[in-house]
């Protein structure tokens, strides 16, 4: 029997340019059916993509607390998920369901 070898899967090593970022966010808001944690999961997947410590610098928060915050375990403030919507250079918009 052959063994295989795996390795964990980070989507923030595709996340390259400003357009996957958008496209995965778009994605996980529609996937996430009211799961703020989730939504949260996936700005820290696009923000590790970008570089926590330059998310940090341009929110005035600090790494850990983003860390914490993104981590997918709590749901953030919105205010810090506007924060780092703007310093990931994102635009949230609505429309009708």
């Amino acid at each position: 029997m052959t063994k295989i070898k795996t390795t964990k899967y980070d989507v923030a090593e595709y996340l390259n340019t400003p357009e996957e970022m958008a496209a995965y966010l778009e994605a996980c808001l529609e996937e996430a059916n009211g799961d703020a944690a989730f939504v949260a999961k996936a700005l820290g997947n696009i923000a590790r993509a970008k570089g926590m410590s330059e998310i940090a610098r341009e929110t005035g928060l600090s790494r850990e607390s983003l860390y914490k915050s993104l981590s997918g375990e709590r749901s953030p403030s919105f205010e810090t998920v506007l924060k780092v919507i703007g310093a990931l250079g994102l635009k949230i918009h609505a429309e009708p369901a």
